[in-house]
C-alpha cells in the first residue's frame, strides 16, 4: 500500500447520511463485468442519497471489489473519490504497479508471476484500496457474500468469513489477467464463471432482494466485420455472464433489477472511469424511484400482468408494479406495517 497516491483520500464517515430505520430490510447484490462494474459506485450513491443501509450485501469479481469497500463502511462518495483518483492517474497506476512488481519480485506472490498470468489480484488490490477497507469479514459493518469460483470443482465457492482481501481478489481472478488464488490448497478464478449476479444469495435473508447488473455486450467494429482474437477472448465473458443471468431470470427473480446502462464499455476500460459513471446516472435515477416507491408506500395493492386474487385488505389501495418474485415482498412489508416499530 506505500505506493498508492493518497493526496486526497477520504476518512470521514459522516459523508453516509443517517440511515432511515422502520423500513423493510434490503439485500443487495453487486454483480461482475469488469470495468463496467465501477457504475456499482454510482448505485451506492442512490442508497446513501435515500439514507438506506443494506442488511446484506453479495457480490461478485468487481461488485466485490466495491461492494467490500462498502461495507467496511466507506460512503459512496469516498469509493468514487478514491477510485478516480487512483483510475484517473494512468501513468501513476502503471509506475505503482511495476513498482510492485520490483519490490515483491523476491516473494512467490509478486505482481508479476511468470506463466500464470499478467497480474496478482491481491498486490492489485493493495494499491487501490485504502487502509480503512476491512482485511477480515468480522471487520465488516455490512454482512457480505462473496462469489468465486473453485477451478477444478468446476462450482461456486461462497466466502464469508476469513480473510476478506483473500476473498475478493479470488472472485476478480479473471483468467489470463489474474493470476488464481489459492486458498486452503485449492484454486480460485474469477467468480463471474458460476454466478455473476448473486442476488439468490442475499433473498433468505432481507425483505426486498435488489440487483445490479453490469454485465456487457460485444460492440462491433466500424471498420471491420468481425472481432479480432483478442476482442473474441474478452467478449466470451460478455456471452456467459449474460446467459446465466437470462437462465437464473427464469426461475428466480429479484424484487429490483436494474441495468446499470454500462453494457457498451469494454471489460478493461478502467480509464473511462468518468464516462462509466456518467452512462451510471439514469440507471441510479431509476433505483431510487423503485426503491422510493416500495419503500416509501403506506399501502399497497399489487398490479399483476396476470389476473390473480392477493391477500390484500381493501384499505390498501396504492399501486405498485412487482415482478413474480414480489407477492413474498408484499406478504412481509404488510407483516412490517402491522408490527409496532419499537418491537422491530
Amino acid at each position: 500500500m506505500n505506493a498508492k497516491p493518497k493526496s486526497t483520500e477520504l476518512t470521514s464517515t459522516s459523508l453516509r447520511p443517517p440511515v432511515r430505520t422502520g423500513l423493510a430490510t434490503i439485500g443487495l447484490a453487486l454483480g461482475g463485468g469488469g470495468a463496467r462494474g465501477l457504475a456499482h459506485v454510482v448505485m451506492l450513491e442512490a442508497f446513501d442519497e435515500l439514507g438506506l443501509r443494506p442488511k446484506v450485501m453479495a457480490g461478485t469479481s468487481i461488485g466485490a471489489v466495491i461492494g467490500a469497500a462498502y461495507a467496511s463502511g466507506m460512503a459512496a462518495r469516498e469509493i468514487r473519490a478514491q477510485m478516480q483518483e487512483i483510475l484517473s492517474g494512468r501513468l501513476d497506476l502503471m509506475r505503482d504497479l511495476f513498482t510492485a512488481r520490483a519490490r515483491t519480485l523476491p516473494r512467490v506472490s509478486r505482481i508479476f508471476p511468470p506463466m500464470n498470468a499478467v497480474l496478482s489480484p491481491q498486490a492489485v488490490l493493495e494499491i487501490i484500496y485504502p487502509a480503512r477497507v476491512a482485511r477480515e469479514f468480522a471487520d465488516l459493518q455490512i454482512p457480505m457474500k462473496i462469489v468465486a469460483t473453485d477451478f477444478y470443482a468446476l462450482d461456486a465457492r461462497i466466502f464469508e468469513t476469513g480473510s476478506l482481501r483473500q476473498a475478493v481478489a479470488a472472485s476478480m481472478a479473471l483468467p489470463a489477467i489474474f493470476e488464481p488464488i489459492m486458498v486452503d490448497g485449492r484454486a480460485y478464478v474469477d467468480g463471474g464463471l458460476v454466478n455473476p449476479l448473486p442476488y439468490d444469495l442475499v433473498r433468505a435473508e432481507c425483505d426486498i432482494t435488489v440487483a445490479i447488473d453490469v454485465s456487457g455486450v460485444p460492440v462491433p467494429a466500424p471498420n471491420r466485420a468481425h472481432p479480432t482474437a483478442t476482442e473474441s477472448l474478452f467478449a466470451a465473458s460478455f456471452i456467459f455472464e449474460r446467459t446465466i443471468i437470462r437462465e437464473k431470470l427464469k426461475t428466480l427473480q429479484p424484487d429490483v433489477l436494474i441495468q446499470a446502462g454500462t453494457s457498451h464499455f469494454q471489460l478493461l476500460d478502467i480509464w473511462k472511469i468518468d464516462e462509466i459513471l456518467a452512462a451510471a446516472i439514469p440507471a441510479k435515477e431509476e433505483l431510487k424511484v423503485k426503491l422510493d416507491r416500495i419503500l416509501g408506500a403506506e399501502t399497497l395493492t399489487i398490479q399483476m400482468t396476470e389476473t390473480r386474487e392477493l391477500p390484500v385488505s381493501r384499505s390498501e389501495t396504492a399501486t405498485a408494479v412487482v415482478t413474480a418474485e414480489q407477492p413474498r415482498l408484499l406478504r412481509r412489508l404488510k407483516s412490517l406495517k402491522r408490527t409496532p416499530k419499537s418491537s422491530r
